[in-house]
């Protein structure tokens, strides 16, 4: 009988580990840092596994951007992954994200399945100065529980609570963004959430920014509601803490009623608006009532302030800072009041449109919206 050892190999003989690079993601920094590459193959091995390295630039440069890296990487025996350093290069300048590769060959011991990785440099651009001053409300209240509120302080935005509205169709203002949900216009920084308008061609619109709401999720009817803020700046900027009425889809604007908790327009800085908004259904246009308030010194984007209403039936009085400054009964509404009906939250800045006018060269992009919580108590 023949043998049969070539149809039937060792079972001892061990099997080829496969090996791979992953690519990451990291932010810059003001000081120099240090971006690890993961190496690692997919099973161990009786025996050294070696490959040769060696960083390439992309959008990012070498000597600029980070420091050349190139060798021999040794994973050892029994280990199943080993990482290669690169240092980066940081500095202060406001610039776009920038990319670098981590190029492998010459593998001994192993099966190159992944040769490249690729290191993408979040630059400081996307982190924003937030200020540490400003006025703070309670997180309760005597008489009232609190029965809502978002602290941002999870890593992403909680989409159990935020949807966004997408698109460019001016959203009946002539403005001239382009709503979108990229982290480049909407994203959690150290527990407060940035809202930010960028000077940027998308989708045929000169402008980004976001519009975030908590239609269907998050809906409510009376109560206390405290929006901690810094607001933007600037000819054409147009920042919104508001509500509207949750039968939107039902019968329209201006009929399911609209509750600007404040508005600014940024070549009045130092001013917010108070305004309610009311009308029949089928209406292109609304009736309303508001208020404005000025600061005695300084500007909204200069620290925090609290923009509150207190919401009962039949009355909603508006605060800054925990001072009245306009109230609205609905003695005052002609028609339908749509007040006594569930609301839901939005958070947006438009660019551009009939109220505040265009950008134009005095306007400085980036500009944020930083929103530290929104709480909303009921009576108890």
């Amino acid at each position: 009988m023949g043998s049969c050892d070539s149809e039937n190999p060792d079972p001892r003989e061990e099997i080829t580990p496969e090996m791979s690079i992953a690519s990451l993601t990291r932010f810059e920094g003001d000081d120099a840092s240090t971006f690890s590459f993961l190496v690692s193959i997919n099973r161990t091995s009786s025996t050294d596994v070696t490959v040769d390295y060696a960083t390439e630039s992309h959008t990012a440069a070498e000597g600029e951007d980070f420091l050349q890296a190139s060798g021999t990487l040794t994973i050892l025996a029994g280990e199943r992954s080993a990482m290669i350093d690169v240092q980066i290069v940081a500095d202060t300048l406001k610039e776009a994200d920038e990319e670098f590769y981590m190029n492998l060959s010459n593998v001994s011991g192993a099966t190159l399945v992944t040769d490249r990785g690729t290191a993408t440099i979040r630059n400081d651009d996307t982190y924003v100065f937030v200020p540490a001053d400003g006025y703070i409300t309670p997180d309760n209240y005597a008489g009232f529980d609190l029965v809502w509120a978002d602290e941002f302080d999870e890593p992403q935005i909680n989409r159990e609570n935020w949807i966004y509205e997408i698109g460019d169709n001016g959203w009946g203002n002539q403005e001239l963004q382009y709503y979108t949900e990229r982290l480049d216009n909407s994203r959690i920084q150290d527990g407060q959430l940035i809202i930010e308008a960028r000077k940027e061609n998308f989708n045929g619109a000169p402008y980004t920014s976001a519009r975030m709401i908590t239609r269907d999720l998050q809906e409510f009817t009376y109560g206390r509601v405290d929006v901690r803020a810094v607001l933007p700046e600037g000819q054409g900027i147009w920042p919104a803490i508001w509500m509207l009425g949750a039968k939107f889809t039902e019968v329209g604007w201006p009929a399911c009623g609209e509750i600007d908790i404040m508005e600014l327009v940024g070549h009045e800085p130092s001013t917010v608006h108070g305004t309610a908004h009311w009308g029949p259904q089928g209406q292109s246009f609304s009736q309303n009532k508001g208020q404005s308030t000025v600061l005695t010194e300084g500007k909204f984007s200069d620290q925090f302030h609290v923009f509150s209403i207190l919401w009962e039936p039949d009355r909603i009085i508006w605060l800054l800072n925990d001072e009245e400054f306009f109230r609205l009964n609905k003695s005052d509404v002609n028609g339908t009041y749509p007040f006594n009906e569930p609301f839901f939250f939005l958070l947006n800045i438009a660019v551009g449109g009939q109220w505040p006018g265009n950008p134009d060269e005095t306007t400085v992009f980036p500009q944020q919206m930083i929103v530290d919580y929104i709480r909303i108590f009921q009576e108890d």
